[in-house]
């Protein structure tokens, strides 16, 4: 591999990737997607679910709501969208 290229693969790897569920797509090129996290309550030992919804530029409007997706974090692109989808991992039912 080219240098420039070994720097790229770094930093894509430096970038965050999540897994969640596409909640919503009204808006134009962008879909809402939750993300569910399972935490361990530090004193009780319980298990939390955890949910936090991202904005994610979907550039051709393919997602559609209930679709498992995987986003990675990207530049500002608006006030509150910092993610874009990668892929379509599983389409809903």
């Amino acid at each position: 591999m080219s240098e420039t290229a070994t720097e790229n693969v770094a930093e894509r790897a430096a970038r965050k990737v999540r897994d969640g569920v596409v909640s919503s797509t009204k808006m134009d090129k962008t879909i809402v997607v939750t993300i569910t996290d399972r935490v361990r309550h530090a004193r009780y030992n319980k298990f939390i679910v955890r949910h936090k919804r991202l904005y994610a530029h979907d550039e051709t409007n393919d997602a559609r709501v209930g679709d498992k997706v995987r986003v990675m974090e990207t530049r500002p692109l608006s006030k509150n969208k910092r993610w874009r989808l990668i892929e379509i991992v599983e389409r809903a039912r």
